[in-house]
């Protein structure tokens, strides 16, 4: 283990969506740093997001749940890996995304959830 965060500090996940990309990124409010971050950005996905830019008819959304639920596989193993066993969202942000972006989001937040970190706010909505 890298290192050992404990659960007195409350960590904070926030999620940066667009067409294109996907980044979830969990911060530690006490040092307001970031601790942990995923994003379909990274090397794995290229693949498809070159798939995407050459499929016909064009879409201008580049990343589905699937890859949703990729980056929060990715977040959550990054989160075990440094003890963090608990983060929060803020529900009320959440229910403010467009509809087709919750529902693409839901598999991500599962995805966290089965790499064994709990994500308190997520029943809210």
């Amino acid at each position: 283990m890298a290192g050992t965060y404990h659960n007195q500090h409350r960590h904070v996940l926030q999620l940066v969506l667009s067409c294109r990309k996907i980044t979830a990124q969990v911060t530690n409010t006490a040092t307001s740093s970031i601790i942990a971050m995923a994003s379909s950005s990274e090397q794995e996905f290229a693949a498809h997001y070159r798939a995407q830019l050459n499929r016909f008819p064009r879409s201008h959304r580049f990343w589905d749940a699937k890859v949703a639920s990729r980056v929060g596989e990715k977040l959550g193993f990054r989160l075990r890996e440094i003890g963090v066993t608990t983060v929060q969202i803020d529900p009320r942000e959440e229910q403010s995304r467009p509809r087709h972006y919750r529902i693409m989001l839901s598999p991500l937040f599962h995805s966290i959830k089965h790499a064994g970190v709990h994500v308190s706010g997520v029943d809210q909505f």
